[in-house]
């Protein structure tokens, strides 16, 4: 591929090399480092769109500011690639989200210029407020300055962290990337009062002096918009202004000199907190993805003359398509159900119900606390909430969910996309903590399909669940070519199933790691052992029965599951521990993620790295007999 030409990038290893140009070369810069960056993500694929809409804002902050000894945060950190190619990782950043590469977010043990970790939302305003206190007591910080778009910024945090820096009144610098775009359209009030908050002057005197008074003629026909946030606040005045922060825009997010002219001007004169606000153009400056739907947000390898995304052919469904086709087709059926997600339709898949259904179908925005007690409303209201979040998100609202759901035993159902370890996004977005967190939570029921057939069952299963919160965890990506069933079967709670009957060894999967232990089964088989494979189905309650028999009629009894240790087998073994079964008499292994955090690789890099492979369980299945295990490199046992 055909490297773009970038004699001014060139020049430019760190920031500081940036404060060496003039303002027209800074431009130029910009022009520059945004083809770079299209020509890195159509070899890595990654997030595009995000990083191309904060070229200009990227070029201009450490221009002005004195980064790293000032402190950039950048809310998300999946639109940090440019900030990336100018903090000395041009070399590295056609290794994005790759194994032993850059990670897709940031990420403080990779650069300095990474003061703080990111890969979840609305997190900026309160890390860059705790770096603006560490420096008012004395630390060798500089300023802090924050970024955050306008999906992030309508999260709940986000009101915390700027209520009290309006409070606190120090000196800090927020920036407001507008692009009335996140992942999704933006939604809610907050999104339309950005809208009408947009005006053609900044409103800060001093500063607007240092400023070009006019946005260009198509920013200015966009942005008017008025002023008033609701009656009796007076019209002079923002929301950002009743909060505590001076308020300065919007500016031209893409215009290099007038970003300049105010950052430099906010910098000299700011004395407490103040907020800019930039608009900005999600996937600016290549035409796919400003035309695109989601602008690009997150794209395979591309060809960048036409922008065609090179994606593999999938061999089967996604569990994400399945579970929006059926939760579709059920909710055809039965009015009760409704679909709840935080600002992920499409990654939840249930943008498929949303488009027949809009009035069933709600996009709450980055906002997963609420839409836990949202869904626990319309649930004690009579409805059936389908309550869609990544197991990663889900985290965001766990006090919800013990507080509002399951203390109060509401039929909520929580589907939990990406458990498991899930690629590229790395560390950050690994479901891997889901079973423990809510199998230990009374009245909770948590499932996990094996294949795509047992998810559409389990999907049956929710639905006729009304005792009591339910959630069923699903991975990420295609699902394993499983026979599909016309419609679900509604499963007995707290049952599992049988795959095949053994005598020696016995392998109990939970969730989509079945196919695994079937590939570690027939290692064993051809080793002369006899293997049952069985499938939990259920982690709570669980199916102590089948439990029971596996240690009663084997040697060796193996738990597999794609989460966290203290998941599915810590609550094997506290129930052999409590019924006095661990006497020996039958070797136990738990098999599950190890207690670390896994860099980001493929996702079966990923499950090799945690010992998780199909010659991983065979190895421990030997080792547990006693037997050698040289060529599957285990340990003898003694």
């Amino acid at each position: 591929m055909t490297q773009p030409i970038t004699p001014i990038l060139d020049r430019v290893t760190y920031p500081s090399d940036l404060r060496r140009l003039t303002d027209t070369e800074l431009a130029t810069c910009a022009d520059e480092l945004r083809a770079e960056v299209i020509s890195a993500v159509s070899e890595t694929g990654g997030h595009l769109g995000s990083s191309l809409g904060v070229v200009e804002l990227s070029v201009a902050i450490h221009a002005v500011f004195n980064t790293p000894y000032d402190k950039l945060v950048w809310d998300v950190g999946h639109q940090c690639y440019p900030h990336k190619v100018l903090t000395g990782r041009r070399d590295r950043i056609r290794t994005l989200r790759q194994k032993g590469g850059l990670s897709g977010f940031t990420k403080r043990s990779e650069s300095e210029y990474d003061p703080f970790g990111a890969a979840h939302s609305s997190t900026s305003i309160s890390a860059a407020l705790g770096f603006a206190m560490a420096s008012e007591l004395g630390e060798a910080t500089g300023d802090a300055i924050a970024v955050i778009g306008d999906g992030s910024i309508s999260a709940g945090m986000a009101y915390e962290a700027l209520n009290n820096a309006g409070d606190i009144g120090k000196r800090l610098f927020v920036i407001l990337n507008d692009n009335e775009m996140s992942i999704a359209p933006p939604v809610g009030a907050m999104s339309r009062y950005l809208t009408d908050i947009a005006q053609p002057f900044a409103t800060l005197k001093d500063i607007a002096d240092g400023v070009a008074a006019h946005l260009p003629e198509p920013l200015r026909q966009g942005a008017e918009r008025a002023r008033e946030l609701v009656t009796g606040h007076q019209p002079s005045a923002t929301l950002f202004e009743h909060l505590g922060f001076q308020y300065v825009g919007p500016v031209d997010g893409h215009n290099i000199p007038e970003l300049l002219a105010t950052l430099r001007a906010a910098k000299a004169r700011a004395e407490g907190p103040i907020l800019i606000h930039a608009i900005t153009v999600k996937g600016k400056g290549y035409s796919p993805a400003e035309l695109s739907d989601d602008c690009y947000h997150g794209v395979a390898k591309f060809d960048v003359a036409t922008g065609q995304q090179k994606k593999s052919q999938p061999n089967a469904p996604s569990y994400t398509g399945v579970f929006g086709s059926t939760l579709t087709r059920m909710a055809e059926t039965d009015h009760r159900i409704v679909g709840v997600t935080a600002a992920m339709p499409g990654g939840t898949g249930i943008s498929t119900m949303q488009k027949v259904m809009p009035k069933r179908v709600f996009d709450v925005g980055i906002a997963e606390q609420h839409a836990v007690t949202f869904s626990a409303g319309m649930a004690a209201g009579g409805l059936k909430p389908f309550c869609a979040i990544y197991s990663s998100f889900l985290q965001r609202g766990y006090d919800q969910v013990v507080h509002d759901v399951a203390l109060q035993n509401l039929p909520v159902r929580f589907m939990i996309d990406r458990a498991g370890l899930v690629g590229a996004d790395g560390p950050t977005h690994a479901g891997a903590f889901d079973i423990g967190y809510l199998a230990a939570l009374p009245n909770m029921t948590v499932m996990a399909c094996a294949d795509e057939a047992e998810l559409v069952h389990m999907l049956a299963t929710a639905a006729a669940h009304d005792d009591g919160p339910i959630a069923l965890r699903y991975p990420r990506g295609e699902g394993t070519g499983a026979e599909m069933p016309e419609t679900g079967d509604v499963l007995p709670i707290g049952k599992g199933r049988v795959i095949q009957t053994g005598s020696d060894v016995a392998l109990l999967s939970f969730g989509a790691h079945l196919e695994e232990a079937k590939d570690a089964a027939r290692a064993l088989e051809a080793r002369g052992l006899s293997v049952t494979i069985a499938d939990a189905r259920f982690a709570k309650p669980l199916d102590t029965d089948l439990v029971d028999q596996l240690v009663a009629d084997h040697a060796a009894l193996l738990t597999i599951e794609q989460g966290a240790m203290l998941g599915f087998g810590g609550i094997v073994l506290h129930h052999l521990a409590g019924t006095g079964q661990l006497d020996g008499r039958c070797a136990i292994r738990t098999l599950h993620l190890p207690d670390r955090f896994i860099d980001q690789a493929s996702p079966g890099d990923m499950y090799a790295d945690a010992g998780l492979t199909a010659d991983d369980i065979a190895a421990q299945a030997l080792d547990a007999l006693g037997v050698a295990v040289a060529e599957f490199g285990g340990q003898a046992r003694a």
